[in-house]
């Protein structure tokens, strides 16, 4: 049975997405099988993978609705072992449709259900926002990755969210865990003050992932070319921070 990964941060720029998309390659490339699941409206995730949001028929958002089961729209991608759930246009009405909805916060926990026994991991990127699709993915979540922007404010609206899992915890899923942060887009030359790095901790006293993202900018590009970083330059730093990552996260199986 996959085991479900809700990659949330409300806060926008924080490398959520580009955690998303290459913590499934890298995954993939370690022989696992990956579902990456793309219920942002932004369909960053979508697009960095080499598909065309716009021209694609239906996605995440026909799923939740009903309208079509999830493994219709499911679609490969360029690597073998990674597929994508992708985003389209219509989702950002999701929200509002939503509301109405029999059971809404557990839309996406259910149509998952029909198909984690395909995978070994689902990863779920959501909004930047701590709407009813991050509720979602909050829900349908076995554990929450929160990546961090190192830098000084990136904490201001850390205890929000962490409110936030802690309500869906008291009320929609009590066995949701926090698997931890990763510190993303850290820059050498901005050292991240010491005291928010033991602020952090206190947070996280269990998990910050050894693993740390540089800034850099082949990260940065490759979403230009639909492609992972894994695809587009595996031996950059990111890269290789990136598989770090993927590889602490299969050793947690154990």
């Amino acid at each position: 049975m996959g085991k479900i990964i809700a990659i949330v941060n409300q806060k926008g720029g924080v490398g959520k997405t580009t955690t998303a998309v290459n913590l499934g390659a890298y995954l993939a490339y370690l022989g696992k099988q990956v579902l990456l699941v793309d219920i942002d409206p932004q369909a960053n995730a979508t697009s960095g993978l080499g598909l065309d949001h716009k021209k694609l028929e239906a996605g995440v958002y026909e799923a939740l609705i009903g309208e079509k089961p999830l493994f219709q729209i499911i679609k490969r991608t360029v690597q073998s072992g990674l597929q994508i759930a992708p985003a389209t246009l219509s989702l950002a009405g999701a929200g509002v449709e939503l509301v109405n909805m029999e059971n809404r916060e557990f839309r996406l926990a259910s149509i998952l259900e029909e198909v984690k026994k395909d995978f070994d991991y689902i990863i779920l990127d959501g909004p930047p926002s701590l709407g009813l699709l991050t509720i979602n993915s909050l829900v349908a979540a076995d554990e929450v990755l929160i990546p961090i922007q190192s830098e000084y404010f990136a904490l201001e609206g850390l205890s929000q969210l962490l409110e936030t899992i802690s309500l869906v915890q008291n009320n929609l899923k009590p066995s949701l865990g926090i698997m931890g942060a990763v510190i993303t887009m850290f820059d050498r030359r901005n050292k991240l003050s010491e005291a928010v790095m033991e602020e952090l901790y206190q947070y996280f006293p269990n998990r910050i992932f050894r693993s740390v993202i540089p800034r850099s900018v082949r990260l940065a590009e490759a979403p230009s070319y639909g492609r992972s970083i894994f695809h587009y330059d595996p031996k950059s730093k990111g890269g290789r921070a990136y598989e770090g990552l993927a590889k602490e996260i299969i050793s947690l199986e154990k």
